[in-house]
């Protein structure tokens, strides 16, 4: 094989690895230069004139509302600990997921 065809396989453990790394960043830095401009269903609501009357929804108390953790007062890191917390649920889900639709071995 000479040098211009050969092809380097990036072995499945370090693709995943590379992978979380790159969520890790987006969710923990990068988030945090994200758009402060409000939403499609905020900015219509509040074109629309009725933005006042929203109210809280039932879990606006839990510790992760609004992209923040609750009780951290410094918004970049709240919000990138918010981002971490959210990849890693993610990531578990995906994980339990798999776990359950995976074939038996030998099937």
């Amino acid at each position: 094989m000479t040098a211009s065809t050969h092809r380097t396989r990036v072995s499945t453990r370090t693709f995943v690895i590379v992978m979380l790394a790159l969520a890790a960043v987006t969710a923990g830095f990068v988030s945090y230069y994200a758009s402060a401009s409000p939403d499609g269903l905020e900015h219509v609501a509040g074109t629309q004139g009725f933005l006042g009357s929203a109210t809280d929804h039932a879990l606006a108390s839990w510790p992760f509302a609004d992209y923040a953790v609750a009780g951290i007062d410094d918004a970049r890191l709240s919000g990138g600990l918010a981002g971490l917390v959210g990849c890693a649920v993610v990531l578990l889900l995906a994980m339990g997921i798999g776990r359950l639709l995976r074939r038996p071995a030998g099937s």
